[in-house]
């Protein structure tokens, strides 16, 4: 019984845990730094009025496809949550190249982006944002990491 609960609570946690990524990165870094990342990213950048105007628009961009890419990991979070106590190579594999290819969209999303920003605000505050961006962003993806058990780990606590 207490091991088909814990794979419940589990399953339940990451579900309810994938429902919305913008709103889970939101009170993440709220969490964090106590405010939201729009006002992070500003007050870090630390931008003349007419830098920070050009900026605005190119972060919005940003945010829109960054906000796409996060759905699609949470989907990949939500398909390991419901395949956990079946997971197969194959489901697996599945799960795998879906992380990874989401990784390097990532990746080409901060590269593009990169261009984008240091073209209205110079290479050194370009530079600057991504730093931000990718720490940001490394601090969500630990907090989600922590919730979501390794493979096998609740087997493991089973055994025990």
């Amino acid at each position: 019984m207490k091991k088909v609960f814990l794979l419940f609570a589990v399953a339940f946690s990451v579900t309810t845990f994938a429902q919305d990524t913008s709103k889970n990165d939101i009170d993440i870094v709220q969490s964090l730094y106590g405010k939201s990342k729009a006002e992070l990213v500003i007050q870090y950048m630390a931008l003349s009025d007419t830098q920070a105007t050009e900026f605005t628009k190119v972060y919005e961009a940003y945010e829109v496809e960054r906000k796409k890419l996060g759905q699609e990991k949470i989907h990949l979070i939500d398909q390991y949550a419901k395949d956990y106590a079946s997971l197969t190579d194959d489901k697996a594999d599945v799960l795998a190249k879906g992380s990874l290819k989401n990784i390097a969209a990532f990746e080409k999303l901060h590269s593009a982006y990169y261009d984008k920003t240091k073209k209205v605000i110079g290479a050194m505050n370009a530079l600057k944002f991504m730093q931000l961006e990718i720490y940001l962003e490394t601090e969500i993806r630990s907090s989600i990491q922590n919730a979501i058990p390794f493979v096998g780990e609740l087997d493991t606590a089973k055994a025990k």
